[in-house]
């Protein structure tokens, strides 16, 4: 594949397993574990539950790993968590919990089908081409035992090809000079992330942050009056997606393009069954 094709299937592949990665962040299995173990409902269960790769960490680390959170929010939750429950445990119910809610999204028999087996084998193979350099998230995640039941150990190689991505994505936007709070007003000006409202719930940032954020961003010609992108804006956007694709695409040139290709048709039937199942709440992104 020449640059472009890896690019585009880079994307291609991620859109289509992320439901099969997110779904842990509202999967109400997850979130009761951790509850019943001493950690705070809400935003603390998130926090603890991605960072746990990390060890006992401090906000700043998080802060810095997560990106577009308010740091404020961070600080509230990072590092009590850890003094609730250890991140080893919580490493633990979040494995097993995951693979628990993945295949009730699925549903017992595509589970267990020989269609999962596949895309678990090529998203393994797939995961096998990332490599640590300038990845924390990823690394800290590569360094686990990779788990021995099979749903759970796809939910875990997916959550390597997120995460790798997720640290590029991370490096392009600090290339480009885009905060996390600009990261996160201008994707929710594209229309296709969190509306606002539930950009700034599950982000931490207040109604008067958001709006000098807005503000800011109007007087650099990023945001027009109506709060959407201007040109300037949408290139700005669309160089940080395109340095995001271009650096995420080791781990597909690793299998070539049949097997990336095989990765986007089967991911994309259990993306949508585990949609159809609620695995992530529409309401996020309703604008209507």
């Amino acid at each position: 594949m020449d640059r472009a094709d890896l690019e585009a299937v880079a994307l291609r592949c991620h859109q289509t397993l992320e439901p099969l990665h997110s779904m842990v962040y509202f999967a109400p299995e997850v979130e009761q574990a951790f509850v019943d173990a001493g950690l705070k409902q809400g935003r603390m269960c998130y926090f603890a539950g991605r960072a746990a790769p990390l060890g006992p960490v401090g906000a700043g680390m998080v802060t810095a790993t997560f990106y577009n959170f308010s740091p404020e929010l961070v600080a509230r939750h990072v590092p009590r968590a850890w003094g609730l429950v250890e991140p080893d445990e919580v490493l633990k119910l979040r494995f097993a919990k995951a693979g628990e809610a993945l295949r009730r999204l699925l549903g017992a028999e595509a589970a267990d089908s020989a269609e999962l087996a596949k895309l678990a084998g090529l998203v393994r193979e797939a995961a096998e081409g990332c490599t640590p350099e300038g990845r924390p998230l990823y690394a800290a995640h590569a360094d686990l035992d990779r788990p021995t039941d099979p749903v759970t150990a796809l939910w875990h190689d997916i959550t390597l090809l997120r995460e790798f991505r997720g640290d590029g994505h991370i490096a392009a936007l600090v290339a480009e000079g885009m905060s996390g709070l600009h990261a996160l007003v201008t994707h929710t000006a594209t229309g296709e992330g969190f509306n606002e409202q539930a950009a700034k719930a599950t982000r931490g940032w207040s109604d008067a942050e958001w709006a000098a954020a807005e503000t800011d961003l109007r007087e650099q010609g990023v945001l027009d009056t109506g709060g959407g992108l201007t040109e300037r804006g949408r290139a700005w956007r669309a160089r940080i997606e395109e340095h995001t694709n271009a650096v995420a695409t080791g781990p597909y040139r690793h299998i070539g393009p049949e097997k990336a290709a095989r990765i986007a048709e089967l991911g994309r039937d259990f993306a949508r069954t585990a949609l159809k199942a609620g695995a992530i709440p529409r309401e996020l992104f309703d604008r209507s």
